[in-house]
């Protein structure tokens, strides 16, 4: 039993980094990185990414050259650290509010089938929208009681929800952190601060964004579960969290609930570890974890229940796009949406019928490519799937709908030339978003040594997470948003080990330089 925990331990290690070594590889030479004028991408960077290099650059120098400097940074980031966070996250919070009252663009493709629909749900189009993609109901339920409760459908409105949401699941994982390692509560409230910073997608309402606490929030009632030592109070407050919020993802995206499966998976994996603390330890927690499963079915029974039982829009759900549709889609081109196989399912009558006409698509296109080919397929699919740290910003067809140039005045219009299609510092923004997504790459691929059973979990939680998106319709990165709180929370867990390592190396190098 030892030697296959070990075994099954070590497997999930390698896997990772099999994957991820991919991953960072694509991030690292992504096109998103070129300075200055972008054949590639068609927005290339302007005067700000030079100042911000030329910035970055002087602070390297000085913390390399003049000590007072670098006890100076210690004392304010690290010894101060706690209060200097705090007042981070604060400040990063006014940037966001900002942000969104400034810059608040009526948002494209499915987006705004769930926003028209709150406005004339009798509308064809949208009825048949929702009865085919009937996993976006329960979003457009939650929308529309929003609605009814503070009378409003506007974007705006529906953005600082979105912040709120976001801003919500930076706070859970800090709490994560909190309660697996106090110590490294710094660099977890430092890493959210900086994501934060860089996430423009608080300006789109969708199960992407909207689903992170839920995310965040199993994750946290996990760890308030079975990696606290507090009280039984604060035990089942914890296994009430995870199970509803495992199925409230679930509803939301059903994909987000792969944390929760890994989960599932490490805790079994975890009774063929040795030692009888552990077995003694869930036989004291059986308790819990039945309140636990008590939660999981009672929110799933109240959920489906009030999806069935809605009266909002009328829906056939008969017309539902099977998910053998996805997977077949997920092999075409580069492995995203193909708009011919969307606009087949809407023909097909019959759910035997679409499903029928996706087997046959999907075997058709696995035996052309050949099993070589479909390996070559999967690592190019990789590359679309993870590489853009922009996580696909206006990438996605019609993803601001409407005029697409900077039209506003002031520091509105400074803003949205960072972020419109068609504005002049995309590529300054598309820069900055990448170099912060492969500092978090790195901050992950330097940390092997820890191999906790929560670090274990988040590593197969990213596996899935990336199996997932190559079996599966992808070819972007903004379906990567989900998972995040599993690279935050990871990268935080595993962030001083690197740090060491990263010292290590450097001075490996400089010996070597020397001799």
């Amino acid at each position: 039993m030892v030697n296959m925990y070990k075994r099954l331990n070590n497997g999930i290690l390698y896997l990772f980094y099999f994957l991820f070594i991919l991953t960072l590889f694509f991030a690292l030479t992504s096109p998103n990185l070129i300075l200055g004028d972008n054949r590639i991408t068609g927005a290339g960077t302007t005067y700000f990414t030079t100042i911000v290099l030329l910035i970055i650059g002087t602070i390297g120098v000085c913390l390399i050259v003049f000590t007072t400097f670098r006890k100076w940074l210690k004392k304010i980031f690290i010894d101060k650290g706690l209060l200097t966070s705090i007042v981070s996250l604060v400040l990063v919070v006014l940037w966001q509010l900002l942000f969104v009252f400034l810059v608040h663009p009526a948002i494209g493709f499915d987006v705004s089938a769930i926003h028209q629909a709150l406005v004339d749900q009798s509308n064809t189009t949208i009825r048949s929208y929702f009865s085919q993609n009937y996993n976006n109901l329960p979003l457009l339920l939650v929308q529309h009681q929003l609605a009814l409760v503070f009378k409003t459908t506007s974007w705006l409105f529906f953005d600082l929800i979105t912040l709120f949401l976001v801003d919500l699941a930076a706070i859970f994982n800090i709490f994560t952190i909190w309660i697996i390692d106090r110590k490294k509560i710094l660099i977890a409230i430092y890493l959210q601060v900086f994501w934060l910073a860089v996430f423009p997608m608080i300006i789109v309402p969708y199960t992407d964004t909207w689903v992170l606490p839920l995310v965040a929030g199993y994750l946290l009632g996990y760890c308030m579960l079975f990696h606290s030592k507090r009280s039984v109070l604060f035990k089942m407050t914890g296994a009430i969290l995870f199970g509803v919020a495992l199925v409230a993802a679930y509803f939301l995206k059903p994909s987000a609930i792969i944390g929760g499966i890994a989960i599932l998976l490490i805790e079994l994996l975890q009774l063929f570890g040795i030692g009888k603390d552990t077995r003694n330890s869930r036989n004291g927690n059986l308790l819990l974890v039945l309140l636990m499963f008590l939660s999981l079915g009672g929110s799933y029974y109240y959920v489906s229940c009030t999806i069935k039982g809605q009266q909002y829009i009328k829906v056939d759900q008969s017309r539902e796009i099977p998910a053998i549709h996805f997977i077949s889609m997920g092999v075409s081109g580069n492995g995203g949406y193909n708009p011919k196989d969307a606009l087949e399912m809407a023909k097909i009558q019959t759910k035997q019928g679409r499903i029928d006409y996706s087997k046959e698509v999907l075997w058709e296109r696995l035996q052309k490519k050949g099993f070589g080919g479909y390996l070559w397929f999967l690592v190019q699919k990789q590359q679309s799937n993870t590489a853009d740290g922009t996580f696909a910003w206006v990438k996605e067809g019609n993803f601001i709908a409407g005029e697409t140039k900077p039209l506003s005045d002031g520091v509105a219009r400074q803003l949205e030339q960072f972020i419109y299609l068609y504005g002049t510092r995309l590529g300054d923004f598309r820069f900055i978003a990448q170099i912060w997504w492969c500092c978090l790459l790195l901050l992950i691929a330097w940390g092997w040594q820890e191999r906790s059973r929560f670090v274990q979990m988040l590593r197969l939680a990213i596996i899935g997470s990336f199996v997932y998106l190559l079996i599966f319709e992808g070819g972007r990165s903004r379906y990567l948003i989900q998972f995040l709180p599993y690279f935050l929370t990871l990268a935080a867990m595993v962030g001083s080990t690197t740090w060491k390592n990263w010292k290590l190396t450097y001075q490996w190098l400089s010996g070597k330089l020397t001799n």
